[in-house]
């Protein structure tokens, strides 16, 4: 037979456990939701790289979107940059997180600082960084979120 006191015990316990539950959905959801705009993030440089490839090769139409682009997204590399706080992510995916919104001010200023050295000539290199950086992001926080996927392969 049961005691008040064994009943008060499993019912603080059961509700301890329903807590821990529901902070590791909450976190869980929070980890997702950084997943999905690492991957936005990582969608919107792959058409900035298509978008200029298109207006050097093909149209010069193309860098007005090229340039409405990085006006559109850039913002989410400062969101990313408070979200990662917010998250349980190791170092490393927060030291990528990190370098987004600094590899991204450096591709403003080698555009728009004028200066007697040709920085300009850094861009594109600068923006392959950004996109490696990006993916690699994309990449850990998947291994992060679904770490069994990792070991089947």
């Amino acid at each position: 037979m049961s005691s008040p006191f064994n009943l008060a015990i499993t019912l603080l316990s059961n509700t301890e456990m329903m807590t821990h539950i529901h902070a590791e959905t909450s976190s869980n959801r929070l980890q997702i939701g950084f997943y999905a705009l690492s991957i936005l993030f990582n969608l919107c440089l792959i058409a900035q790289v298509l978008t200029v490839g298109l207006a050097y090769f093909y149209k010069t139409d193309w860098w007005n979107i090229h340039v409405l682009l990085v006006r559109g997204y850039s913002a989410l590399s400062l969101i990313l940059l408070g979200y990662v706080f917010l998250c349980a992510f190791p170092q490393r995916v927060r030291i990528l997180t990190i370098s987004l919104p600094i590899l991204l001010g450096l591709q403003f200023l080698t555009i728009h600082l004028k200066t007697s050295l040709p920085i300009a000539v850094f861009h594109p290199l600068i923006g392959f960084s950004l996109l490696s950086v990006s993916s690699t992001l994309v990449h850990r926080v998947g291994r992060v979120l679904f770490p069994n996927l990792d070991q089947e392969s």
